[in-house]
């Protein structure tokens, strides 16, 4: 039989659970930055101030009325946040709790594994177990006022004394060593939280600001012809597994007899899919953009429907749009409902381009946009993201958990992966040569983010920006444009433009300008396919 306990004890328990078990990934980088043989006296101090600041934390959060749900609700998330940062090196900051809220269940099963459920019944669930049975000891309101009031006060004195002693440290600490605070578990996750919170709830109703309301097409008199551009956004596609950008392995043969023009120092807006689509279809550059700004202001598709003469589609095999499409016509194409091509659950991207005929059928005589929003390379299971026709590089990861596997399992799923990408764009190429005699084609190619294979134990995607590596940041890119469209487009000097640095920012102004759309939001220098 459980004893009865005191809220203070209850806390003091709790909190020296969390702190010895889900804090691995915190003190394992402490130590390598502050070594154990030079920094023991610290070490030992930065011990006592997470335990205490988390007592701390927790005793404002709770009463005597919320204490069990709170430490439970806390208990439960923290084994989960634990299971990402150990396995993955991900950071559960406001931007990836905002790609968790905006994940399907499909893309959640992705990531669903037995180490997974084992931390979470052994460090959530029966510690749960443990704070819900006990019984607390009902004490007169004054006492368990004064018993709080003591323990936040003792707390407050061991953080401030442990800071005072070994100020410079904690100097260097809190300057210095800014990414070493994103692993303390449960807190940082419940700032996170709070802030994605703040960020999304705490904004009043949306209203969303109309851009480019003057926006008009200006037909040049060697281009009196529609256009018929397909946009593909991709997914996890990083710019260094591209043999398009010299990669060691033949990853995109086709691709390399389509006379495509790949850009080979693109860099995305943000490490996950929740924060670059909306980023890369906005106005605004990757350092004037917020969440907040992208939900309040029109997009790019929105200024091409102001002209009223582009016809535009989205269809998507991903999560979803992130907001983007929410004015435009919408397909979701992860269903076999809609998407003709599924195996086994798993719908391919091939799918989306079947049935599009009757969408330009439809709108004859319009310019047309379709924006094609791929599975791509999504993590962990890279293996279910192309038929088995594609795994040419072996052996292969073929489990989810992927910091089980050898790097190279790794790395030879994700490549078969890009292998797929690369018959997918040729299939949306040779889709839009169909189209040649009646329409100026155009195919546009921009993965979302890019993705973290194992190098140095980080594995996915999603890091804050400033810290996150190359391989989140630097992302496949790449543009095919028709004999058609050449008569506008220059595209010899396009090819010397390869190298040249460009970004998601790029994107806004370049599908304004392949449809030579005229308005006062247009910037014709941040154009790609200007000179």
């Amino acid at each position: 039989m459980i004893k009865k306990i005191t809220q203070t004890n209850l806390i003091l328990i709790t909190t020296l659970f969390l702190v010895l078990f889900d804090n691995y990934t915190f003190f394992v980088n402490l130590v390598k930055v502050y070594p154990l043989s030079e920094n023991f006296g610290f070490l030992v101090s930065i011990v006592f101030v997470l335990y205490f600041f988390h007592v701390l934390l927790l005793s404002l959060l709770s009463n005597r009325w919320t204490i069990k749900p709170v430490l439970i609700v806390v208990l439960l998330i923290s084994s989960v946040t634990n299971y990402f940062m150990n396995s993955y090196n991900v950071v559960i900051d406001d931007s990836m709790i905002r790609n968790m809220m905006q994940t399907n269940m499909h893309e959640s099963l992705d990531l669903l594994t037995l180490k997974q459920m084992l931390y979470f019944i052994c460090l959530g669930l029966l510690p749960s177990v443990y704070v819900y049975k006990v019984e607390i000891k009902r004490q007169a309101f004054k006492v368990e006022l004064f018993s709080r009031l003591k323990l936040i006060l003792l707390s407050v004195a061991v953080i401030g004394a442990s800071i005072f002693l070994f100020s410079k440290h904690y100097t260097s600490f809190f300057r210095e060593h800014k990414p070493l605070r994103y692993t303390v578990n449960p807190a940082y996750w419940i700032y996170s939280t709070g802030k994605y919170i703040n960020k999304t709830f705490n904004s009043g109703p949306i209203i969303v600001k109309p851009i480019g309301e003057d926006a008009k097409i200006i037909k040049h008199s060697d281009a009196n012809r529609s256009k018929l551009v397909i946009m593909v956004v991709g997914e996890a596609a990083r710019a260094d597994h591209f043999s398009l950008n010299d990669y060691t392995r033949e990853t995109n043969p086709l691709l390399a007899k389509d006379d495509v023009i790949d850009f080979t120092n693109m860099s995305s807006c943000g490490t996950s899919t929740a924060e670059s689509v909306p980023c890369m279809f906005s106005m605004y550059d990757r350092g004037d953009y917020s969440y907040k700004k992208g939900i309040t202001t029109e997009n790019v598709l929105d200024v091409l429907k102001h002209t009223k003469d582009v016809a535009i589609l989205w269809r998507d095999n991903n999560s979803d749009s992130k907001g983007v499409a929410l004015r435009v016509p919408y397909q979701d194409f992860k269903i076999p409902k809609n998407n003709s091509i599924c195996i086994e659950g798993e719908c391919r991207d091939v799918g989306m381009l079947v049935g599009l005929d009757k969408f330009i059928e439809k709108n004859k005589g319009k310019d047309i946009l379709i924006v094609l929003h791929q599975m791509g390379n999504h993590g962990p299971a890279y293996f279910k993201r192309y038929p088995k026709a594609f795994e040419k590089f072996k052996p292969i990861c073929e489990t989810n958990q992927v910091e089980e596997c050898t790097q190279q399992e790794i790395i030879n799923a994700y490549d078969n992966a890009i292998l797929y990408t690369d018959y997918f764009l040729d299939q949306v190429i040779k889709f839009l040569k169909s189209y040649e005699n009646r329409y100026d084609v155009g195919m546009i190619y921009m993965a979302d983010h890019g993705e973290s294979l194992g190098e140095g134990g980080v594995y996915l995607h999603g890091l804050p920006y400033f810290m996150a590596p190359d391989a989140q940041t630097h992302i496949g890119a790449l543009m095919w444009l028709g004999p058609n469209m050449s008569k506008e487009i220059d595209q010899d000097a396009l090819r010397k433009r390869r190298n040249k640095t460009y970004s998601q920012d790029n994107l806004f102004h370049t599908l304004l300008g392949i449809f030579n759309v005229q308005t006062d939001v247009y910037k014709k220098d941040m154009d790609i396919l200007q000179k």
